[in-house]
């Protein structure tokens, strides 16, 4: 955690922010704070900056919270982290899979994500606690928390594959350059793109015929990174850095 977000609901007004639980823990374990220390904050959707600590009357214990600390007379002047200009269409990979790429997003600076159905992937991977809105929240929120961002990405769930592709992909891919992660009959992956992008990648074994012939139609280009076959959680850091090396070191 190198950045505490302060969501609009913790406000107790005045300035005054009380601290949740997981963030206390982080600043008494990890941090190691006393009352009246400056601690880098960012308000969520909001901008950066620094707050002043104020601890509980009684310190957490191992994993146990008894009350929790404030933060208060925020300053907060510096603009987050740019984000990628690239939308993600992810096929719904398997929920503990999910965690760690949906991190890895959100702290990479991806901001509009589909949680798209495949032919492939297990209907029940739809029902996990793991694709619960706030689950999905708090996982983002932590790549946000690792990367000094503020700008919570918004992710959507698509249970249906043919809707999305004919209905919703054609406005998505306007003014983008579509791409299909796909190792058969592709063309290299492109290094450093100058315009936005939309990235849509399989679930494990691949997209099937009938769904690659549908991305085709729409308008996206099939690349590869070479002969070797990545797990998702795995590709993203690797295209996302491959294609905005630029948007990631800024």
């Amino acid at each position: 955690m190198n950045l505490i977000i302060l969501d609009p609901k913790q406000s107790l007004g005045e300035g005054v922010y009380a601290l949740s639980d997981r963030q206390q823990l982080h600043i008494s374990h990890v941090i190691k704070a006393s009352s009246g220390d400056i601690l880098r904050v960012g308000g969520l959707n909001g901008k950066i900056g620094e707050g002043v600590y104020q601890a509980p009357d009684k310190e957490p214990k191992g994993d146990r919270v008894n009350g929790t600390g404030t933060i208060h007379s925020l300053s907060l002047t510096l603009e987050p982290p740019a984000p990628l200009p690239i939308v993600v269409v992810m096929a719904l990979p398997r929920p503990n899979m999910l965690k760690r790429t949906l991190q890895n997003m959100s702290a990479m600076g991806v901001k509009e994500i589909y949680l798209i159905h495949s032919a492939k992937v297990e209907k029940s991977y739809w029902q996990s606690p793991v694709v619960q809105p706030d689950v999905i929240d708090s996982v983002l929120l932590e790549g946000l928390e690792q990367a000094k961002d503020t700008m919570m990405p918004k992710c959507q769930l698509v249970p249906r594959f043919r809707p999305f592709v004919e209905d919703q992909l054609p406005e998505i891919l306007e003014g983008k350059k579509g791409l299909l992660a796909h190792p058969y009959q592709a063309q290299a992956c492109p290094v450093n793109l100058h315009e936005p992008s939309v990235l849509a990648l399989g679930p494990e074994g691949g997209w099937n015929e009938f769904e690659v012939t549908k991305w085709l139609a729409a308008g996206m280009e099939s690349v590869h990174l070479g002969e070797r076959i990545l797990r998702v959680e795995t590709v993203v850091p690797v295209l996302l850095s491959r294609l905005y090396p630029a948007g990631l070191s800024s």
